[in-house]
């Protein structure tokens, strides 16, 4: 795993917990899409603009912190919007641009994606927002 990008999250008390796969596929998703949409809109070749490389950052930061773990749903069906507002308009762009052009880059990942949307928190994710 690439520094910076990992699985590992702190809790509380800076306790180190990795990331669970759910989390990890939500990354790679959110990668993907934020790739698909710098590439198309900003032009960029290899890597990212710094535009989208700080909104992919804060994206896994949020990842890492959600307070549902490994019973989330995606972002975009959660109840509780963690994003700050500009950060929650520009991954909206993001998703409007990028998500109809996974299903032709990445289609397996955006299937994933959207069963991913259609469920809500899975039992058990109350307790721990709580």
């Amino acid at each position: 795993m690439r520094p910076g990008h990992g699985g590992a999250r702190q809790r509380g008390g800076g306790q180190r917990v990795m990331a669970g796969p759910r989390i990890e596929r939500e990354k790679r998703t959110v990668a993907a899409m934020v790739r698909i949409h710098c590439r198309g809109r900003h032009g960029t070749r290899s890597g990212l603009c710094p535009e989208c490389a700080e909104l992919l950052v804060y994206a896994r930061a949020r990842l890492d912190g959600c307070r549902f773990g490994e019973a989330k749903s995606t972002c975009g069906s959660c109840a509780i919007h963690c994003y700050r507002p500009d950060m929650r308009d520009r991954i909206r762009e993001v998703m409007r641009y990028a998500g109809p052009r996974m299903m032709l880059r990445h289609p397996v990942m955006a299937v994933r994606h959207l069963i991913d949307g259609r469920r809500g928190p899975r039992d058990g994710a109350d307790a721990e927002a709580g």
